[in-house]
């Protein structure tokens, strides 16, 4: 661990962050962390935990904090787009040279089905935005 903790600790949650205040200037010398809200990131909502009125500095850091957590989100979303690209290619291979009957037999239907929901999303979207101008 380096010798300067960071004064905030965001601990993720599904939705969001439990946020900390980080504290190492006690008698003791012990890390303690007391929690001062809970942020959501979907609807942009900051509540403070109990009775805690949160600061300017406080509310600056979990702004920015939150900001950063949607980049990263949003990149991790079309990463994962990316992958399931790959993963099509790859399922085509398997289909294609390795898979037996019995494989085939139990995905294709799942597979299909997912195939013409997405090409349908995909073409309908194609469409508006060709329609739209954008």
């Amino acid at each position: 661990m380096g010798t300067e903790l960071p004064d905030y600790y965001f601990r993720v949650r599904e939705n969001g962050a439990a946020v900390f205040r980080v504290d190492t200037e006690n008698r003791q010398r012990r890390i303690e962390m007391d929690q001062i809200a809970v942020v959501n990131i979907r609807n942009g909502e900051i509540k403070p935990q109990g009775d805690r009125v949160l600061s300017e500095d406080d509310l600056a850091r979990i702004k920015a904090w939150m900001d950063e957590r949607a980049n990263v989100l949003a990149h991790r979303d079309i990463d994962d787009i990316h992958r399931a690209v790959d993963y099509l290619n790859l399922t085509t291979q398997w289909a294609q040279s390795r898979a037996s009957d019995e494989q085939l037999e139990d995905v294709t239907d799942a597979l299909l089905l997912a195939m013409h929901d997405l090409r349908s999303v995909l073409v309908r979207k194609k469409a508006d935005r060709l329609t739209s101008g954008n």
